[in-house]
């Protein structure tokens, strides 16, 4: 039975984070935090904090093993974007959009 978490509104890029997802999918629950605990990158610490999180929804709600839980998928997808502008000569303002994303990741049991 497969079980989700979410985390909204992450202060990075999708582009970034979808990076660091395709890292883990379709591995083990603890081979997937061993790669995000040596990954540097900023996104590795909110896909191994949602990963947790997605555990222990399933430990508490389904009554799993957490042993035979793996990672059936992790996307980013796009959240709101802040826009901001930056000053430029001749009165002129350059436009900067600050993206934000929306985490999803689903673990699962392994059938054996």
């Amino acid at each position: 039975m497969e079980t989700l978490s979410r985390t909204r509104y992450i202060r990075i890029s999708p582009r970034k984070l979808r990076l660091v997802c395709d890292l883990v999918i379709g591995r083990p629950v603890g081979q997937a935090l061993s790669i995000l605990e040596f990954t540097p990158k900023k996104g590795a610490r909110f896909v191994a904090k949602t990963l947790l999180a997605a555990v222990a929804n399933a430990r508490d709600q389904q009554n799993v093993d957490e042993d035979k839980l793996y990672v059936k998928r992790a996307t980013a997808d796009t959240g709101p974007t802040w826009k901001r502008s930056l000053p430029r000569a001749h009165m002129h303002a350059t436009p900067i959009l600050k993206r934000t994303s929306h985490l999803t990741v689903v673990v699962d049991e392994r059938a054996a």
